[in-house]
């Protein structure tokens, strides 16, 4: 393994999931999920993990699948299995399921592990986390919005191009599978933002689609690149093509991001592919799109000879890491499989080359022409990143989820985010919590004018004091703190209210001894609504008082009014007085009415 040179370190994230491995299409099916496994062991024992970071990605679920999919498509995914699947009889012929996309076990799991892989390296490229992401399980290009293809189910090519759609303006899809991506290209036919740029076998072959003029409708049109070939085609004519195609696509078009379908069926001796391309040869075509250095998501694809797909896929990873692997495999758990020459390469064959230079110029022109109509790359105007749906149940797997080992999703994050104001009903964080400083801020009845003065210490004296009015009832002293200016208005007058306030607290009160705000709030401030008292009178607090329950009495006209405040403390005569000096902070100042002539009181003038 060594370094190549000339390169700029580039961030990896690689996503392997070892479930992968534990699906089975079914007896002789081409398609053999194993390989995923056999590539992640050739990666692991050539050190690549020193290279690069490596995650288990969150499988998708069943709402992320439904932002391409049809919710019925995706119910049906869930609930079908080898078991009940006589029940689906019309489902299975509406959703194209039984064929080439059998029924297995697992089924639903396997799509949630491959969309989950594309979707979550997309969501690392797109906050920056990476420079390269790597999901070799994903690359599903077949599957429509509301049908199973070509051993495709869930396209998590798309869901990838749209999450990354939510932070880049434009996105270009590369596929160099031997297979038309067709799923990819229906789903972004109509629209400029996503380019997609297909390099294919084109003619009697699955699934007949990717002529040279199909290139995209309405606001899509001349968005869809498709680059037609015959069989048998080498790396110098492959490249030929390639090269200049992807070089002109990428300068005209500006991409955001590049997403990569490394579908290994074109390489030589496929056992469904007709092309001959060497590793080398279809590794280049990786080398060459990370040479732009843009955000780049590699993903899988088609490749049904596993030791050629495992190879091929470990190599390219190492290209993607900035290391060139050595040839002689190193003894791994699927070492026998890599006989008899037990080397790290895919030879090409001597089949016949059926793509001529004459042609192979003639379907660059046809893909230039198309460029040519258009003048600029399209623009997007400035907008929100787009809101994740919700998922309750995703949600609550997260909130029980203790292991500090998994990872949390970033394209989860989103809905995790609770704006400052969300946290709770009010904006209080409770005694000794935090506090929104604005909310706490009375505001003056109006026609009332504040004045500031020297403040002091709130005692038991001063506490009693507070509730005393003038004969005429239309002032009121400014001794007592309320909970609001207007509540000494707006509480209808009544011939005789008894308020039960919070429990005085535990501790004793003395004399002279200050009171924080909570204290106040809970004990004073809720009897603080009379309205209509003419006369105030209050007995001397005793020298010994028994805890008891705030109680407040109020009276209207001639009859007095009683306050019990609960304590058992030695109460002086005369309070010694603390005043506060200036500068220092008090949560006093917030209450309007609050103080006798003391420092930060705000006092009513002019009602």
């Amino acid at each position: 393994m060594e370094p190549i040179l000339g390169e700029s370190k580039r961030r990896v994230c690689y996503f392997f999931d070892s479930d992968i491995g534990n699906y089975h299409y079914g007896p002789g099916h081409p398609m053999k999920p194993t390989r995923i496994r056999m590539c992640h062991s050739l990666v692991m024992n050539y050190g690549l993990y020193k290279k690069m970071e490596i995650f288990r990605a969150k499988p998708a679920t069943k709402r992320e699948m439904s932002q391409f999919h049809t919710d019925e498509y995706v119910d049906f995914l869930h609930r079908i299995n080898p078991d009940n699947a006589a029940q689906f009889a019309k489902e299975q012929v509406k959703y194209n399921v039984g064929d080439d996309c059998p029924i297995f076990d697992g089924l639903f799991e396997y799509c949630s592990i491959s969309a989950g892989g594309s979707m979550e390296g997309a969501a690392r490229l797109s906050r920056d986390k990476c420079d390269i992401a790597v999901n070799w399980a994903g690359g599903l290009h077949h599957a429509k919005k509301a049908e199973a293809s070509g051993f495709c189910y869930v396209n998590d090519i798309v869901l990838g191009i749209l999450e990354l759609l939510r932070y880049h303006q434009r996105v270009l899809y590369i596929d160099i599978d031997v297979h038309h991506g067709d799923g990819v290209e229906e789903a972004f036919y109509t629209t400029d933002r996503v380019m997609t740029c297909s390099i294919h076998k084109y003619g009697e072959f699955f699934p007949g689609t990717g002529e040279v003029r199909d290139n995209g409708i309405g606001k899509g049109k001349g968005y869809a690149i498709n680059v037609p070939l015959r069989d048998g085609i080498s790396d110098e004519n492959y490249k030929s093509i390639f090269q200049p195609v992807i070089k002109r696509v990428i300068e005209w078009y500006q991409p955001g991001a590049i997403v990569l379908q490394c579908g290994s069926d074109s390489l030589s001796g496929d056992r469904l592919g007709s092309f001959n391309l060497s590793m080398r040869g279809h590794a280049a075509c990786v080398q060459f799109v990370k040479s732009f250095n843009l955000p780049l998501l590699l993903l899988g694809g088609g490749g049904y000879t596993v030791k050629s797909v495992s190879r091929t896929w470990a190599y390219e990873t190492g290209l993607a890491a900035g290391v060139e692997l050595g040839r002689s495999i190193p003894n791994n758990e699927y070492w026998e499989y890599y006989g008899p020459n037990y080397e790290l390469d895919v030879r090409a064959s001597n089949m016949t080359d059926h793509n001529t230079p004459e042609y192979i110029q003639k379907v660059k022109e046809a893909v230039f022409e198309v460029l040519r109509d258009k003048n600029a790359a399209p623009s997007v105007p400035l907008q929100d990143v787009p809101k994740l749906a919700h998922d309750d149940e995703d949600d609550n797997e997260l909130e029980d989820e203790e292991s500090k080992e998994v990872r949390r999703p970033l394209r989860l994050w989103d809905k995790e985010k609770q704006h400052e104001t969300s946290l709770s009903d009010s904006e209080d964080e409770g005694t000794g919590g935090r506090k929104h400083r604005q909310n706490h801020k009375e505001s003056p009845p109006s026609g009332v004018t504040m004045k500031k003065r020297r403040s002091q210490t709130p005692t038991l004296q001063g506490i009693a004091a507070a509730l005393a009015v003038n004969g005429n009832g239309a002032e009121t002293s400014a001794e007592a703190p309320v909970a609001s200016t207007s509540a000494l208005t707006q509480a209808p007058a009544a011939s005789h209210v008894s308020l039960t306030p919070a429990p005085a607290p535990t501790e004793a009160i003395g004399s002279g001894t200050p009171m924080d705000i909570e204290t106040w709030a809970s004990t004073v401030a809720p009897g603080a609504g009379t309205t209509e008292a003419e006369d105030v009178e209050m007995e001397e607090p005793a020298t010994q008082v028994t805890v008891a329950p705030v109680v407040f009495e109020t009276g209207k006209g001639d009859e007095p009014v009683s306050m019990t405040i609960g304590g058992t403390e030695d109460v002086d005569a005369q309070p010694p007085q603390t005043p506060i000096t200036e500068g220092t902070e008090t949560k006093m100042n917030d209450i309007p009415g609050f103080g006798g002539a003391g420092a930060g009181d705000v006092v009513a003038e002019g009602a």
